[in-house]
Parts: C-alpha cells; sequence; structure tokens
C-alpha cells in the first residue's frame, strides 16, 4: 500500500472525502486542483486553471470538471459528482470509487459491476495543458466511455452564470474538438489518443455549489456550460489518453508525451518526499524569470514569503539551480527598487521593512549549505549596499535611530507580516520598534560583517560589528522584560502580548540575547504558544485571543494573526530549541514534527496549509499548499541530520 492512499469506506463518506484535496502545478503557474472524488468545493478548483496575463493577473478556470459515464448493454453508470443548491449531490459517482492514491501522480480506481477502470492524471511541466489517462482493467462484455466537459473560462475570483455570450460554437480537430466561449480568452482543445465521436449539445448546468466559498462568505453558485460530450469504445487493458490544453497537439503523441512525463514524477514515500514535491510546486517560470510563489490557490508572487520560503524549497531539497535562477530574479527586482525603479518589478510587497532582511537572512542560509567563502563571492556587495540602503534612511518605511535600531510606522498601513486590515488600517497595528525586525536587523549586520570580513574588508567589518553591537545593547535594553520579550514598543507603549515573533531573536544564527535570556524566551513560547502545528500567534492568556478560523471575511481577519497557529513558525522554534537543548533536544523536535506528518492525507495531501486553528483539532485553514509552511518543516528536517 503506498504512503498516500485512501480506501472505498473514506471515500463514499462525503463528509471525509471533500474535506481532502489535492493539487498539483506545471511550474508555470497552471495547476489542477480538485477533492479527491473530483467534486470541486472552491471556486478556485478545476482540471485546468492557467494564468492568462493578456486578460489580468489572476489565474482563470477553463476546464472546471470532466465527467466520465461508462456504459454497458446500453446502462449508463455516471462517474461525475456535483453539488448543487440544497445539499444535492449528482450524480453520485463517487460510490463507484474502490481507491484513490497518489504515490507517484493521483490515481483513482472505479468499479461498476464487473468494469474496473482507473483514472490517473497530471499535468505538463511548464505548459499549460492536463492529461487524463484512462485505462480498462476489467471487463466482461463490450464497453463505452462517455466524456462530459464542464466549462467555466473565467477567473478564479469570479463565478459565471447562463448567459447570452457565451460562444458554444467548435471546431473539429485531430480526434477532438477546439471551443472558446468568450473574448480575449484562447481556445481550449479537448483531444483523444483515440477516435472518438463528439455530439454537439451545449446545455448549462446550473447552481453548482462550491461550499467552502459559502463558509468564507462568498458567492458560491455557478453556472457551467457542458458543449457536448465524447463517446469511444474501449477494450479490456487498453488505455486511452484526454489532453485538455490551450494549443493542439498531435493526438498521436499523446502517448509518448505521457511517458516522458511520467519518468519525471518521483514516489512519495514519506513526509519529506511529499513535502519535496510540494516544494517544487511553487517553482513558477514567465520567460527568463523564474520566481517562488507564496502558495495555492490564490497566492501570486510575494517577496518576503519568497525569501522566508527560497531556503527550505531549493537548498533544504538540492534544487540549487532554482535557487540560483530564483534569486537571480530576486537580486534585479532589489537592485531596481533600491534605486528607486518600479517598472518590472513582480515581487509583491518588495517595499515592506522587512523584505530586505530576510533576503540577507536567504543569503546566511545560502553560506551554511554551501559555505561562507562561496556566500561572500557572490552576496557581499549586495548585502553591504542592502545595509547603505536602510542606513542612508533610503528605505520608505525603515528607519534607523540614533539608538541603533529600525523604527517603522505600522499605524496606517502593515508594517510586519501580521498585516491583515480592516477598514484599510491594520488590525494588528505593530509600529515603532518591532521585535522581529530588529532582531534581523542585528542578526543582518553581524552576517554582513562576516561576509565582508571573508571578502578581505577587515575595516568595514569592524565599523558593521561596532554599529551591531550598539544595536544589541538597545534590543535589550528596549525589548527584554525580565521574562520574556515586548512585541513592539513604541513612545512610553510597551506591548506585552506574548507572541511568536520573539523566537526569532533566539532562533537567528546571531542572537541579541544571552543564552539564558535566550532560554527564558524558549521556555514561554513553549509554555504558551507551541502546539502540534506550529506556534500560535498570539497566547490563549490574552483578552484578544481568538483560535478559530471561520467566518467572513471580515471575522477571519480579526482572527488571523491572533490566535491561529501559523505552521511557518515552526522553524523558528526549532531552530531555538535545538540551539538550547542541542542533541537533547532532538527527540522533542521528532515527536513534535508527528503533527506534520498527520496532515500529509489531511486538507491537500501530501502538502501543508497556510495555517490552523489554535485550539484542538487543529483544523487547517487558508491557503490549502503554502510555500513558508512546506519550507520551514523541510528546513526542519535538515536541521535534525545535523544530529
Amino acid at each position: 500500500m503506498s504512503y498516500l492512499n485512501f480506501d472505498k469506506a473514506l471515500l463514499m463518506n462525503l463528509e471525509r472525502s471533500l474535506s481532502k484535496e489535492m493539487i498539483r502545478t506545471n511550474r508555470a503557474g497552471a495547476y489542477n486542483s480538485t477533492t479527491l472524488i473530483d467534486c470541486n468545493t472552491r471556486k478556485y478548483h478545476g482540471q485546468l486553471v492557467i494564468p492568462l496575463p493578456g486578460i489580468d493577473d489572476s489565474n482563470h478556470v477553463l476546464l472546471s470538471s470532466l465527467d466520465e459515464t461508462v456504459i454497458q448493454h446500453g446502462a449508463e453508470f455516471n462517474l461525475g459528482i456535483h453539488k448543487y443548491d440544497g445539499n444535492n449531490f449528482s450524480p453520485n459517482g463517487h460510490k463507484y470509487i474502490r481507491q484513490f492514491d497518489c504515490e507517484v501522480i493521483s490515481r483513482t480506481v472505479y468499479r461498476v459491476g464487473g468494469v474496473v477502470l482507473s483514472k490517473e492524471r497530471m499535468l505538463v511541466s511548464f505548459e499549460p495543458r492536463v492529461l487524463f489517462k484512462y485505462t480498462l482493467l476489467d471487463a466482461h462484455s463490450p464497453t463505452t466511455l462517455r466524456f462530459k466537459p464542464f466549462l467555466a473560462f473565467r477567473s478564479v475570483n469570479e463565478l459565471t452564470h447562463q448567459n447570452d455570450r457565451a460562444d458554444s460554437s467548435y471546431t473539429e480537430v485531430g480526434n477532438g474538438i477546439s471551443t472558446c466561449l468568450y473574448d480575449n480568452y484562447p481556445c481550449l482543445f479537448m483531444q483523444f489518443s483515440k477516435k472518438n465521436t463528439y455530439v454537439h449539445n451545449p446545455d448549462w448546468y446550473k447552481n453548482i455549489e462550491y461550499y467552502k466559498e459559502k463558509e468564507r462568505g462568498y458567492e458560491y453558485l455557478e453556472d457551467l456550460l457542458v458543449p457536448g460530450y465524447f463517446e469511444l469504445p474501449i477494450k479490456k487493458g487498453e488505455s486511452i489518453i484526454f489532453s485538455a490544453g490551450i494549443t493542439e497537439v498531435s493526438p498521436r503523441k499523446l502517448t509518448q508525451l505521457w511517458d516522458t512525463e511520467l519518468e519525471r514524477r518521483h514516489s512519495r514515500t514519506d513526509m519529506f518526499s511529499c513535502l519535496k514535491n510540494s516544494a517544487q510546486q511553487f517553482y513558477k517560470r514567465e520567460g527568463d524569470r523564474t520566481y517562488l510563489l507564496a502558495g495555492y490557490p490564490w497566492f501570486g508572487a510575494r517577496a518576503r514569503d519568497q525569501f522566508v520560503a527560497l531556503p527550505g524549497c531549493t537548498l533544504t531539497i538540492d534544487r540549487m539551480d532554482y535557487f540560483d535562477d530564483i534569486m537571480k530574479t530576486s537580486l534585479d527586482e532589489v537592485s531596481k527598487f533600491m534605486s528607486g525603479k518600479t517598472e518590472g518589478i513582480k515581487l509583491q510587497g518588495i517595499d515592506e521593512p522587512d523584505v530586505l532582511l530576510w533576503l540577507l537572512w536567504t543569503f546566511q542560509q545560502y553560506a551554511k549549505t554551501v559555505s561562507i567563502e562561496k556566500a561572500a563571492e557572490r552576496f557581499s556587495e549586495t548585502a553591504t549596499e542592502i545595509v547603505a540602503f536602510i542606513r542612508k534612511q533610503k528605505h520608505p518605511n525603515l528607519f534607523l535611530h540614533n539608538n541603533g535600531l529600525l523604527y517603522v510606522n505600522g499605524t496606517e498601513k502593515p508594517a510586519t507580516w501580521m498585516n491583515a486590515t480592516e477598514d484599510g488600517l491594520p488590525i494588528t497595528p505593530r509600529t515603532g520598534y518591532v521585535v522581529e525586525i530588529n532582531a534581523l536587523w542585528y542578526n543582518c549586520l553581524k552576517f554582513t560583517a562576516e561576509l565582508t570580513r571573508t571578502a578581505g574588508n577587515e575595516h568595514s567589518a569592524d565599523l558593521l560589528d561596532y554599529q551591531a553591537e550598539m544595536a544589541r545593547e538597545s534590543f535589550v535594553q528596549t525589548f527584554w522584560n525580565g521574562t520574556y520579550l515586548y512585541d513592539y514598543v513604541v513612545g512610553t507603549y510597551n506591548d506585552p502580548e506574548v507572541r511568536p515573533n520573539m523566537i526569532l531573536a533566539v532562533a537567528l544564527p546571531y542572537s541579541p540575547l544571552d543564552r539564558q535570556q535566550q532560554k527564558s524566551v524558549l521556555d514561554i513560547t513553549t509554555r504558551e504558544l507551541l502546539t502540534p502545528k506550529g506556534l500560535r500567534t498570539i497566547s490563549p492568556k490574552s483578552g484578544s485571543y481568538r483560535p478559530v478560523y471561520i467566518g467572513g471575511m471580515l471575522e477571519r481577519n480579526r482572527n488571523y494573526h491572533n490566535g491561529p497557529v501559523w505552521p511557518c513558525t515552526f522553524g523558528a522554534f526549532a531552530a531555538a530549541y535545538l540551539r538550547i537543548y542541542k542533541e537533547s533536544g532532538k527527540s522533542f523536535i521528532e515527536r513534535m514534527l508527528l503533527g506534520f506528518e498527520a496532515e500529509m492525507t489531511e486538507l491537500c495531501v501530501g502538502t501543508i496549509p497556510e495555517l490552523f486553528d489554535g485550539n484542538p483539532p487543529f483544523k487547517g485553514h487558508g491557503g490549502m499548499s503554502f510555500a513558508m509552511s512546506v519550507a520551514e518543516v523541510l528546513r526542519v528536517l535538515k536541521l535534525l541530520k545535523k544530529y
């Protein structure tokens, strides 16, 4: 039995199977995502979802679903399933599923009487094309398959409804058709590896419900157009490949294309291999530029997320090629930002206060993985430029004060990763001296000194060390309250909330705290914030504690950083714990990782979501697959190898 295997009992239980999703990407922005039983529960779900930069910056659902029907002796057995308004499911194809697994690629096995049919799927690398392979494993009489495509042709942020603008006409192509519902959209080519009969019979299927959107307070009913259906006979032991893409393909080459793509895939046999596969799904190539997406299904490339997640999503899994490509793009866009140019910058939030500090941390992780000498050769000049940029007060929201600390304005616009807003204003207005920003600043100064000294410039390194010492002394005087660290300090106000941000002051390679202070911070973090899924965003003892991430957008935003657990915080916690307890802390961190291993078969199989509720059973929420979550757990797995 494979590591990611789901049996008939689970799959037939809609309450359980509809809560489990899957996602696969092509490393160029396109993805395929749905639930394990192929019943879409989000407007973001679809068999072929692709970016269309000619229209806007969002992804677009072209092929929403593909319903299969098995026909024997005139009897039809529909394998599809959709949820309609009023809690009605039709057809009810999930009752025929006997097994789902995705050790290499997703594979569903159906049994209808004497018919056993397998369905496998995968995306073509760097091309907006999805392939399905159907194999008739067993049959005792002549069998016909019918395929009914459900078309959307809309942004993932919208829903479509029956209208007179949809063009249901089609053009015959090799073993299939092409169609385009609306202007500005590309044609969708649907083709088979085998000749078939296409029956054109346009019809709208109304009020398909996406209950995940209903839960989140959004519009949740959609009408989808089915242009017609394909039919073709299939023999026992025969395989048929279906392709959906925005360019025509030769039907004779589909089998070869399938085999070529299959050779590129790797097995998911444990948590590490699952997360390694997941990490590579965040890569996105755009021409000669490469980015790391913040997550799926609705995130773009965000600067902070990219730099936090880059080491885990590349260095820890031996993908130096992608590290180099993403870093090349990043350094170009950072250089433009520091020179005051914004044209061509696609990294969202590149001007946020902590972004450049996280970039230097990424250099630091490269140095630990490769060598300080190589890091100095590649990054010392950029690191020095970043420090000078900040010291010369050129950053729009980083102000270096005489005490050596960085000050930010977070009252009118979020200045940190705790960036949820209400009526345009920060819900958590962290402003003034912010604890993690100044911990990063101290680490940045010390590491830049190390790079500069390695590059042979002792004088500059000494100056940086001197400035770092000033920042360290001020950091302790400003944030240390005798037991732990204030979250932020502004004027005479010292924010006493126990939040995970302070753990960075222990976890970073250069800590401004002495060992006793480090242990004290770690102790309160462990006692009040630690869960099996990472650190809570605020202590349950706080009056602001709102642990459940539910409701409409406003309610969820109010809760976002005030109770839910962010798994990406586990990387810093583990680094801090191992720093204090060393070899004796290994077994504890290994036990904590069991909480993440359990997630391999939960919300989105084989990956880790954006956040979890702060209270048991720690249900997953937000983006179904989140780069920082995946990256930091991978980084912990690598940290443990040192012991």
